[in-house]
């Protein structure tokens, strides 16, 4: 996890989205993201769209689990530049830090942020005025 580093891309496309904090939030997230990653140029069936899938349903399921406040949505953010796609989570909760767990043998959860770090090229946590954005970026 390092600070995000200023793209130096010329700025493609923009997709931001909220939803309420529940599972079906998250799982809309997810589908509403490869929606708008095919309609960009980005089908289901190509590397960066299923890592995109993978990385939202994640970051979404950690915001509903963790970073979930009453009556605050989340918030899901594309930002495609060129050569780098960022994914950004936004929840309700700043005083919860993602931080992934180290491997346990038999364990049912605790596997999402170890998905992230393989997954995106870099990711990382930044503050909010309220909560916090969890982000991820695929080159």
């Amino acid at each position: 996890m390092t600070t995000p580093i200023t793209p130096t891309g010329t700025l493609v496309r923009v997709f931001t989205q909220r939803f309420s904090s529940t599972r079906r939030g998250a799982r809309l997230a997810r589908q509403l993201a490869l929606v708008e990653l095919h309609s960009w140029g980005f089908p289901e069936s190509t590397a960066l769209s299923a890592g995109a899938g993978l990385l939202v349903a994640e970051l979404a399921a950690n915001a509903v689990i963790h970073g979930r406040v009453p009556g605050r949505d989340f918030e899901l953010r594309l930002t495609l530049l060129e050569g780098v796609l960022r994914i950004e989570v936004s929840d309700a909760r700043r005083d919860l830090r993602p931080v992934p767990l180290p491997h346990s043998y038999g364990a049912e959860s605790g596997y999402g942020l170890r998905i992230v770090d393989a997954v995106a090229a870099d990711w990382g946590t930044v503050d909010r005025l309220i909560g916090k954005t969890v982000w991820a970026e695929l080159r």
